[in-house]
């Protein structure tokens, strides 16, 4: 298996879903496919079923822009949560969606995607919850209003795929406030006691292949509290 863990794979701001080049994205995922390849799109929310497709048609349209048409593209949620294994059992690659992580990470569960997709041998694309939901122990960072409060669950069981945890969208969030709260220095920051998190800028990427694990792009390293700059764009940096 081979994951891509992106903040976002697309051009931010463009009039339409264009694979974002940056970090020579779009080569590495390229070499690492195989041609016309069978992709699946799993949701984030699985109830969500009109911005589930139109993510998804998204996603498809960018990569055919980018010369990697997809043979066949199918959708996992709510409308065919049976056919989990069968659907990843036949695909090449899958993508999983951006969203709300709990609400993701819930799904996940229930169709016990970290048992399904642990044997999967193709590509696993994530988009910033789905980026999040791969790690083994999900860092959930509060993100609507009401998850500040100590009783929300800041971590959760992902999908082992990775150690290492990413927040998404650093350059659109990191001055964000939530529920009277800095959400980087007064919720994260707390948050980040023994523990590491990397935050990755929209372009930047970590790429896990043949068992190295590489960041690629702008990214920060917060740990015990405090934050440094542990990678720049077009630069990469592997975790131990």
């Amino acid at each position: 298996m081979t994951v891509f863990l992106t903040s976002s794979p697309c051009v931010c701001n463009a009039p339409r879903a264009i694979l974002n080049p940056e970090n020579d994205f779009v080569e590495k995922l390229r070499r690492c496919l195989p041609e016309n390849p069978r992709c699946l799109f799993i949701c984030s929310d699985p109830d969500s079923y009109d911005l589930t497709d139109s993510f998804g048609r998204d996603m498809s349209e960018a990569f055919a822009e980018a010369g990697m048409e997809f043979s066949e593209f199918a959708v996992l949620d709510g409308r065919n949560a049976e056919d989990a294994q069968v659907l990843i059992w036949e695909s090449d690659m899958i993508i999983l969606a951006g969203g709300h992580v709990p609400t993701q990470n819930a799904f996940f569960q229930e169709i016990g995607l970290r048992e399904l997709i642990g044997d999967f041998q193709g590509v696993v694309m994530g988009i910033s919850a789905g980026t999040m939901n791969c790690a083994d122990r999900v860092y959930v960072q509060p993100e609507e209003p009401g998850e500040s409060v100590p009783e929300f669950e800041r971590f959760a069981e992902g999908l082992g795929l990775t150690d290492v945890n990413v927040l998404p969208h650093y350059q659109q969030v990191k001055d964000n406030m939530l529920d009277g709260q800095r959400l980087f220095e007064d919720i994260t920051y707390a948050d980040s006691m023994g523990e590491c998190f990397f935050a990755l800028v929209d372009g930047s990427f970590v790429l896990i292949e043949d068992g190295v694990t590489t960041l690629f792009g702008e990214a920060y390293c917060i740990r015990d509290g405090e934050m440094e700059q542990v990678c720049e764009l077009g630069g990469s940096v592997i975790l131990e």
